[in-house]
C-alpha cells in the first residue's frame, strides 16, 4: 500500500544515520571542530546560517539510563539541539564539595548529546528558576555574611563566578565546545534577569553588565545569550521566552532572533488543574516565529521529567514535571503533540536553504488578517509579481481566530484554516499546515498489562485486577515521634528562622515550648464557653499544631496568618509547632530574604489576663524526622527492630512510616506507583527518594469540555483534571528497580494506611489515526527531485496515515477502521453515512502484527464509496507487548 521507492528511501536514511552515529562513537571527536558565530539573521555554524530546533531536557529530571532514549526521540522528532540548565545546588550541595555523579553527570549527558550528532545549548545561569528548589541556588549561599543574590554584591559575584567558571572549565577540559569538536554551540548567563532588574535599581544594571563581561571573559569562545534581557550588551544575544515570540526583536540589528523558552505546556502546583496546550497552537507559534525571521527556537520542555527527591520548587510544585511535553515524564511519546511537531520541523527544514539565504523576508498582505512572508536571496518583486526560484519558500498565515480564509498567492488560491500557517517549501505546493493534524493519537494507559489467554484473546481486566491490585498485603509500620526526638536539638529564646536551622536538609522543623495554665483561666473559658486561640502572624508553607501530643489543626499557604483554637488543661501544656517546607521559592527578587517557617509574633489569645506572647519564650528546636536521621528508608537500615507488623483494619495514626517489599513488574514499560489512597508524605524505593506526594484535589471548575486551539493561549486555557487529585502516580525509574525484593518505604503524615497502594505500568495501549484526502502528502516526497517538476503520480501525492506502537509493542488488533465519512474521535469513532466495506480488512492486512504501518488515504486503495465526497480514513488500533502478540498469532 506504500510506494516501494519511499520505503527504500527511508531505509537508506536510517542506515546512513546509524553509520554516522557509529562513526561518531568510534572517534574521539563528535564533530570536526567548528566555530559558531551569528549575524542579524541567524546563528552561523561552521560558516553556514542555520535554522535550529532545540529540545529542552533537564538531565537531573531523568536517570542517566533514560538519557540515550530521550535524546534519540528528540532527534527523531526533528531536534538539532538539546538544551539544559546547569543546576548549581545539586552539583555543589556543600560549598567546595562537588557532585557530578549519576543523574547529575552533566559531562556524560553532554557527551551523549554529541555522540547523537546533536548540538548542546547549555544555560549555566547559575540562577535557573525552572520550578526547581531555590531556583537552583544552594541554600548554603544565603549564609555567607553580607550576601545579596543577583545584584552588584561582592560576596555573591565571587561565588557565582566561581561556579560558572567551574562549569566552563569542566566543559573545556572534556573538549565539549564546538571549536574542540564538541557539541556545545551556545551558553547562557543569568536567566530572565530583566524581570527583576528594576528591583535592584542601579546595582541591578551594574550586575547585569558585570555578569556579561565575566561570562565572555571565561574563554568559552561560543556565543552567550541572556533571555528576557532587553538591555543586554552588544556582545550578548538577548532572547525571548514566552508562548509566542514572533513579534520579538533583539535589541541590536546585529543579533538573530532566538527563542530560548517556547512554553509548550506549563507547570502544576498541588491542588491545581493540569495545564494542556493544544499542538495546533504550538505549531502555529513556531511557524510564525520562523515566518517572521526567527533563527533558533527551544521547546521548554521537550521532556519535562520528574522532580525526584526534594528538588521541586515553587513552593508547592508537584513531583511530576511532565509539562504537557512531547515526551512525557516516563519517556513515552505524547501523541499527537510529538508527531505533529516532528512534521512541522521537517517542513521548516525544507525551507532552510531559502530562510538562510535571505537577509529578510518579502512581506505580502493577503487579506485583513492574512499575510505571506517569502524567503529567497535577492527576491525581485512588484506586489505579487515574484519570479520563482528553486530555493523560494513561503509562509502563508491566517491570524483570524475564528474564520478560514481563501487567499490568492502567486496566482494560486489557498485555503487557510483559522489561526494557522501554511508552509510552502517551493512557494507553490503546501507541505504542512499547523492546524491540520495528521499525526496519530496515543492514549496512555496507567494500569496492569493485560495478558493474552490461551486462545489469543485478551483476558478481561477484572480477572487480573484482584490478583495484582495491591503492591503488597504485608506491611510493617513505625511511628514517628512528635516533637523532640534526639539529643541533637537546641533551645533558644525566641523564634528562629526555619532555613537557618534546617539548611534545607529536611522539610521538617519542630518548634516546642511549654505554657502554664491556671485554674482561673480554665474557669474563665468554661464560664464564657470559649477556647483560647493560638495565633501565628505569618507562616509558610505548612504548619501542624500539636497540643500535649495531639494534633489540634494545620494550615497551608504562603505567608498567611493562622488562628487555631486549642484545648488546654490546667497546669503545664506542651505546644509543638511543626513547620514544613514544600519546595523553596524559585522565582523573584531577594530570594535570600524569603526564608521559611514563621514571621512576626506567635500569641496565645483569649486568656483571662490577656494575650500571652510566646514569641520570646524558650523554644526547643529539632530538625527533621527521626526516621530521616536514621535513614530507615535505606536498604542497609531495613532491619531496624522497631518495625511492627501492620494488621489489616488497624487504627491508623498520623506521622507513620510504612515499609514493604515487592517484585518489579516484568518487561520494560515505565513503572508508576499509585498513591491515590494516601494523604501527604514522601516515598523511597531501594533508598532512592521518589519525591513528595500529596493527594490534593483540583477545583471542580475551570476546565473546558472542549479545547479550542484558536486564539492566544494562557495556562488556564484547556485545563483538565477538575475535581480530581492533581497527582496520584509517581514515577519509579526502571534502573532503580531490581527483579525482586524491592524495598518500598513511605512516610505518611495523615491517618492513611498503605494497603491500597499499587504499582502500575504506563504504556500506550490505544492508538488512532484520522487523515482525510484533504491532508497533504507525506513530507518525505520532498526529497524526490520529481516534485519540483510536478511529475509525481497522484498515488505519490496521496496523504498517508502512519501508525506506530511504542518500542516492544505491536499492533495486535484493529478495533475500528472506516474510509468514508466516519464520525467521532479516538475511542468514540462511529461509522458515517459513507463507508468502504473493505476498510477493516485492508487496514488489518497492512498493520496487524507490526510495530508500525502506513496506509495510503485514497480511492486507489479503498475504492470510492461515495463519489463527490471528501473521504477520511479513521482507524483505532490496540498495541500489546510484541511477545504477547506473537503468542496470540500462533
Amino acid at each position: 500500500m506504500v510506494v516501494g521507492r519511499r520505503m527504500l528511501l527511508q531505509w537508506l536514511m536510517i542506515t546512513a544515520a546509524l553509520t554516522l552515529q557509529l562513526a561518531l562513537l568510534a572517534g574521539g571527536e563528535y564533530f570536526k571542530p567548528f566555530n559558531v558565530s551569528y549575524d542579524h539573521r541567524a546563528v552561523i555554524i561552521d560558516g553556514k546560517r542555520r535554522m535550529l530546533i532545540s529540545a529542552g531536557i533537564h538531565y537531573p529530571r531523568a536517570t542517566a539510563e533514560m538519557w540515550p532514549d530521550l535524546i534519540a526521540k528528540s532527534k527523531e522528532g526533528g531536534a538539532d539541539v538539546i538544551e539544559t540548565y546547569a543546576f548549581w545546588n545539586v552539583h555543589e550541595p556543600i560549598k567546595g564539595q562537588y557532585n557530578f555523579e549519576g543523574r547529575y553527570d552533566i559531562v556524560k549527558f553532554a557527551k551523549l548529546v554529541g555522540s547523537s550528532g546533536l548540538y548542546l545549548l547549555l544555560r549555566i545561569g547559575p540562577y535557573v528558576c525552572a520550578e526547581w528548589n531555590f531556583g537552583g541556588f544552594p541554600v548554603w549561599l544565603r549564609d555567607i555574611p553580607g550576601i545579596e543574590f543577583r545584584t552588584d554584591n561582592a560576596p555573591f559575584k565571587e561565588e557565582m563566578q566561581r561556579f560558572v567558571k567551574k562549569i566552563v572549565d569542566l566543559m573545556r577540559a572534556e573538549s565539549l565546545f564546538s571549536w574542540q569538536g564538541g557539541p556545545i554551540i551556545m551558553l547562557q548567563i543569568e536567566n530572565e534577569y530583566g524581570n527583576v532588574e528594576s528591583s535592584f535599581g542601579a546595582k541591578g544594571k551594574a550586575y547585569m553588565k558585570w555578569a556579561a563581561e565575566m561570562a565572555v571573559g571565561l574563554g568559552a569562545d561560543v556565543p552567550w545569550v541572556m533571555c528576557k534581557q532587553v538591555d543586554a550588551p552588544e556582545y550578548i544575544i538577548d532572547a525571548c521566552n514566552g508562548y509566542y515570540c514572533d513579534g520579538f526583536r533583539p535589541n541590536s540589528q546585529n543579533k538573530p532572533m532566538v527563542w530560548t523558552e517556547n512554553w509548550d505546556g506549563w507547570y502544576t502546583s498541588w491542588g491545581g488543574r493540569l495545564p494542556h496546550r493544544p499542538v495546533e497552537d504550538i505549531a502555529f507559534a513556531v511557524a510564525r516565529f520562523f515566518q517572521r525571521g526567527g533563527s533558533l527556537m527551544n521547546y521548554y520542555m521537550f521532556f519535562g521529567g520528574t522532580n525526584f527527591g526534594r528538588t521541586s520548587g515553587g513552593p508547592n510544585q508537584i513531583t511530576s514535571y511532565d509539562y504537557d511535553a512531547p515526551i512525557d515524564e516516563y519517556g513515552l511519546l505524547s501523541q499527537p503533540k510529538w508527531g505533529h511537531l516532528r512534521d512541522l520541523h521537517a517542513a521548516i527544514k525544507l525551507c532552510e536553504p531559502a530562510l538562510a539565504a535571505a537577509d529578510s523576508a518579502h512581506y505580502i498582505k493577503l487579506g485583513p488578517k492574512q499575510e505571506a512572508h517569502v524567503y529567497r536571496g535577492n527576491i525581485r518583486s512588484h506586489g505579487q509579481n515574484i519570479s520563482l526560484y528553486e530555493s523560494c519558500s513561503a509562509f502563508l498565515a491566517n491570524i483570524d481566530e475564528h474564520k478560514s480564509a481563501s487567499v490568492t498567492f502567486l496566482g494560486q488560491v489557498y485555503t487557510l484554516p483559522p489561526w494557522s500557517v501554511s508552509i510552502l517549501p517551493n512557494c507553490r505546493n503546501t507541505a504542512f499546515n499547523t492546524a491540520k493534524v495528521a499525526a496519530q493519537t496515543s492514549i496512555k494507559t496507567v494500569g496492569f498489562d493485560v495478558p493474552f489467554s490461551k486462545d489469543g484473546s485478551f483476558l478481561a481486566q477484572s480477572t487480573i485486577q484482584e490478583k495484582v491490585a495491591h503492591i503488597s498485603e504485608s506491611w510493617l509500620s513505625l511511628e514517628e515521634p512528635i516533637g523532640v526526638w534526639g539529643d541533637n536539638n537546641v533551645t533558644f529564646q525566641g523564634i528562629l528562622e526555619h532555613l537557618n536551622l534546617t539548611k534545607d536538609l529536611s522539610d521538617y522543623l519542630w518548634y516546642t515550648t511549654r505554657v502554664y495554665v491556671s485554674d482561673e483561666d480554665v474557669l474563665f473559658w468554661e464560664k464564657n464557653e470559649v477556647r483560647p486561640t493560638l495565633k501565628i502572624h505569618s507562616m509558610r508553607d505548612m504548619v501542624r499544631i500539636f497540643i500535649n501530643g495531639k494534633l489540634a489543626g494545620s494550615a497551608k499557604g504562603k505567608w498567611i496568618k493562622v488562628a487555631q483554637p486549642v484545648q488546654l488543661t490546667e497546669g503545664y501544656n506542651d505546644i509543638v509547632l511543626l513547620s514544613q517546607t514544600v519546595g523553596l521559592q524559585n522565582y523573584g527578587a531577594f530570594l535570600e530574604k524569603d526564608g521559611a517557617g514563621f514571621r512576626g509574633p506567635i500569641k496565645l489569645t483569649g486568656c483571662k489576663s490577656g494575650d500571652v506572647d510566646l514569641t520570646n519564650s524558650f523554644w526547643t528546636y529539632q530538625v527533621g524526622l527521626k526516621g530521616e536521621y536514621e535513614r530507615i528508608y535505606a536498604p542497609d537500615q531495613s532491619m531496624n527492630s522497631r518495625w511492627n507488623e501492620l494488621p489489616h483494619g488497624a487504627m491508623s495514626s498520623i506521622f507513620s512510616w510504612y515499609k514493604t517489599h515487592f517484585d518489579a513488574p516484568a518487561g520494560t514499560d515505565p513503572v508508576a506507583l499509585d498513591l491515590s489512597s494516601m494523604g501527604k508524605g514522601q516515598v523511597w524505593v531501594n533508598g532512592h527518594h521518589i519525591g513528595r506526594y500529596w493527594t490534593l484535589a483540583a477545583p471542580k471548575n475551570g476546565c473546558q469540555q472542549t479545547c479550542d486551539y484558536r486564539g492566544a493561549y494562557d495556562s488556564d486555557k484547556c485545563a483538565t483534571n477538575c475535581g480530581e487529585p492533581t497527582q496520584v502516580w509517581y514515577h519509579i525509574p526502571r534502573s532503580w528497580l531490581q527483579k525482586s525484593d524491592n524495598l518500598l518505604v513511605i512516610f505518611e503524615e495523615t491517618e492513611k494506611t498503605p494497603f491500597d497502594v499499587s504499582i502500575k505500568l504506563r504504556f500506550s495501549e490505544t492508538i488512532c489515526g484520522q487523515v482525510s484526502e484533504k491532508h497533504y502528502p507525506p513530507l518525505d516526497i520532498w526529497s524526490d527531485p520529481e516534485i519540483k517538476d510536478g511529475k509525481l503520480s497522484e498515488s505519490d501525492m496521496a496523504p498517508l496515515m502512519n501508525l506506530k506502537c511504542e518500542d516492544g509493542y505491536s499492533i495486535s488488533s484493529i478495533e475500528f477502521a472506516s474510509y468514508g465519512t466516519p464520525k467521532g474521535r479516538c475511542q468514540v469513532f462511529a461509522l458515517g453515512s459513507c463507508h468502504a466495506s473493505n476498510s477493516l480488512s485492508l487496514v488489518s492486512e497492512a498493520c496487524k502484527g507490526r510495530n508500525s504501518c502506513s496506509v495510503r488515504v485514497s480511492n486507489a486503495v479503498f475504492g470510492d464509496p461515495c463519489r463527490g465526497t471528501v473521504k477520511t480514513l479513521a482507524v483505532q488500533a490496540r498495541c500489546s507487548s510484541s511477545s504477547n502478540s506473537s503468542s496470540a498469532m500462533k
